[in-house]
């Protein structure tokens, strides 16, 4: 009986080892993830506020894309890839698109805007297209 006892008792203490361990787990995972939610609200404060959005917006982010698809822009710190034919041609079409349906109903500064951009990348696409099958061949 005795023994029995022991056995039980041992058990109780495993038992008691394991709901500490998974406690101080919890504790950890809780304190790792407030320690994320900080960090992510410090990188939006440093961030600033987004900027009201409108056309002219809206137009340099798909030109922003553009540029990088065609290795015209890249990240500080990363290699050097190489273009992207097809999704700069995609963006630019998007532009294109943008230009087509909003035909009459843009200021003169936001048509003037879009047009010389559409004609740059344009301009641009071409310059790499060329390289990069110079290259390849």
């Amino acid at each position: 009986m005795a023994e029995e006892e022991k056995k039980q008792e041992k058990k109780i203490i495993v038992d008691e080892d394991w709901k500490q361990q998974a406690q101080r787990e919890k504790e950890i995972l809780a304190a790792q993830e407030e320690a994320e939610k900080q960090k992510a609200q410090e990188q939006r404060q440093a961030r600033g506020p987004m900027p009201k959005g409108n056309f002219a917006a809206l137009v340099s982010m798909l030109t922003t894309q553009a540029l990088f698809a065609l290795g015209l822009l890249q990240v500080k710190g990363q290699e050097k890839k190489e273009p992207d034919l097809e999704l700069a041609k995609y963006n630019i079409d998007m532009l294109q698109t943008l230009q087509e349906k909003t035909k009459g109903n843009l200021t003169g500064e936001e048509d003037k805007v879009l047009k010389n951009t559409l004609s740059e990348l344009r301009m641009g696409y071409v310059k790499v297209a060329e390289q990069f099958t110079s290259q390849s061949q």
